[in-house]
């Protein structure tokens, strides 16, 4: 073995003695130096982000080509990272907070949602316990809180009341995925001792059920959970229920799997689909679930932030009655990346499957039972400070603010679907709920249905390469459907009818 390794002390010493100053990653000028110029370069981006093309004109591996394969063995001057972010990573990026975008469901920011993400990062605690960080735990808990009572949940959805702590309570995940994977972890686990399995043997007798319009993340979270694929029911949903999930059908389907001996175990209801926007009935769901004590889980990923408008919180009506229910404000509550909020109707449901306690985790605030620990309430241990944005947001901009971003949005989608209605080219697919549009070049005069289906698909693909607009597509009733989705921070009315300008230019081009 070399002689570093025959002699640590003295190498050490080497190093020590080199004249050099000590690596200091944390050195106070240098932080203060660095998020100056990060937060001038954030300034600049946001300032500019309108005249860039929305989807970048690049092809795979051209960062490694132009930052290089390996990594340096040198320091550099930070500048040289922020030269390199300009010239590289930039052009690369499709900009989501363009007010251009209307692609998918908007990833929304605010400048007060961006300080306390950096404020958090730089704190960069990690909370899995309430004594590894109370305030971060406390901070997560009052977060949450405050958006039930902007939501209106019911008090069983709380972490406190006024009386004390609650018997349900949240949790503040990465995204949609882990909120319905891990209240799929407990519905499994109650149903298994529900139908008195012994260990996991009733596994494959389990069932759940979602719409066929349910975002493809839950039949995927379902087979993490365990779940046989052969019993994950999609229920086919067609424009009689607007493509939400029809009560009587999903009663049907779940009685015929009691009748052969199977275990209805869980259902997810969808406030806002994906693909459509569409809505299922929360309260009607619930009732049927009920009669076979299974478990509904809401999704309202997107539109639940609408909710905080009284016009828009009958979506909800019957929420009292489900087990649990998640929304994400880093769609479109202002709030970036990653913020999922996860309500449950009984905490300890949850934390019973999801539960860890190593003796290093051991302390007295937790064996107290007063505290909330919410590492029991995901898949890691691990967890970001996210509870700080979120406040920060409430805090700075207050439920009046809040109400009249979700109020515009929906207003210049409105605009927008009035639009599309004026012009005899197109029709609506699907009403319209909340800031969503769907809509596409309809078949006229000699054009069949795959016409009009390869039509819309030439429209969509020339829209974006002008890289002045950026739009999605989906399929609704076995047709190809533009999606039109209002809700970038940045939007205003000027963008929606700039867009629809050159869908009019684009279209007329194409059908010339």
């Amino acid at each position: 073995m070399g002689s570093m390794d025959a002699n640590p002390a003295a190498a050490f010493s080497a190093f020590a003695a080199d004249g050099k100053a000590p690596f200091q990653p944390l050195n106070p000028e240098d932080v203060r130096a660095y998020l100056h110029k990060a937060v001038d370069f954030i300034s600049d981006y946001y300032t500019n982000i309108e005249s860039m093309p929305v989807l970048p004109n690049v092809k795979p591996g051209y960062l490694q080509n132009e930052l290089g394969a390996s990594p340096p063995t040198y320091s550099a001057p930070f500048d040289v990272s922020m030269k390199e972010l300009r010239t590289s990573v930039v052009p690369g990026m499709t900009h989501w907070a363009s007010p251009n975008f209307f692609a998918f469901f908007p990833s929304t920011n605010s400048a007060a949602a961006i300080a306390g993400d950096l404020i958090a990062s730089a704190m960069n605690t990690v909370g899995f316990t309430w004594q590894a960080s109370p305030a971060a735990t406390e901070m997560e808990v009052l977060a949450l809180d405050w958006l039930a009572q902007l939501l209106r949940l019911p008090t069983t959805f709380m972490n406190r009341t006024s009386s004390g702590r609650g018997t349900g309570g949240g949790v503040i995940l990465g995204t949609t995925s882990e909120a319905m994977l891990v209240t799929l972890v407990a519905a499994r686990d109650a149903a298994l001792r529900r139908s008195g399995s012994v260990g996991v043997s009733g596994l494959p007798r389990l069932t759940v059920y979602a719409a066929d319009q349910t975002h493809s993340t839950f039949f995927k979270a379902c087979r993490l959970a365990g779940f046989d694929p052969a019993n994950i029911r999609s229920i086919p949903t067609g424009p009689e229920t607007d493509y939400g999930l029809d009560p009587a059908k999903l009663l049907q389907v779940m009685q015929a799997d009691v009748d052969a001996g199977l275990v209805p175990t869980y259902i997810c209801a969808t406030v806002g689909t994906t693909s459509s926007n569409a809505v299922d009935p929360v309260g009607a769901v619930a009732d049927v679930a009920a009669m076979f004590n299974a478990w509904v889980h809401v999704d309202a990923a997107y539109a639940g932030s609408a909710c905080i408008c009284p016009e828009f919180r009958h979506h909800l009506d019957g929420v009292e009655r489900v087990d649990s229910i998640s929304m994400s404000p880093h769609k479109w509550l202002l709030t970036c990346l990653d913020c999922t909020c996860l309500y449950v109707r009984d905490a300890h449901r949850l934390s019973d499957s999801l539960e860890t306690n190593p003796e290093y985790l051991k302390n007295d605030a937790t064996d107290s039972g007063e505290v909330t620990d919410l590492k029991d309430m995901q898949v890691g241990v691990g967890r970001r400070f996210r509870g700080l944005k979120l406040w920060m947001v409430m805090r700075t901009y207050g439920t009046a603010k809040l109400q009249e971003h979700i109020r515009s949005d929906v207003a210049m989608a409105k605009m927008f679907e009035d639009f599309v209605r004026a012009d005899d080219r197109f029709e609506i697919v699907v009403p319209r709920n909340f800031a969503l549009v769907c809509f596409r070049i309809k078949a006229n005069g000699g054009m069949t249905e795959e016409d009009a289906d390869e039509a819309n698909r030439v429209l969509m693909d020339n829209l974006n390469k002008t890289g002045k607009a950026y739009l999605a597509h989906t399929v609704v009733g076995d047709r190809f459907v533009l999606r039109f989705a209002v809700g970038s921070s940045l939007q205003e009315e000027r963008h929606v009818r700039s867009a629809w300008e050159l869908i009019k230019k684009t279209t007329s081009e194409i059908m010339a």
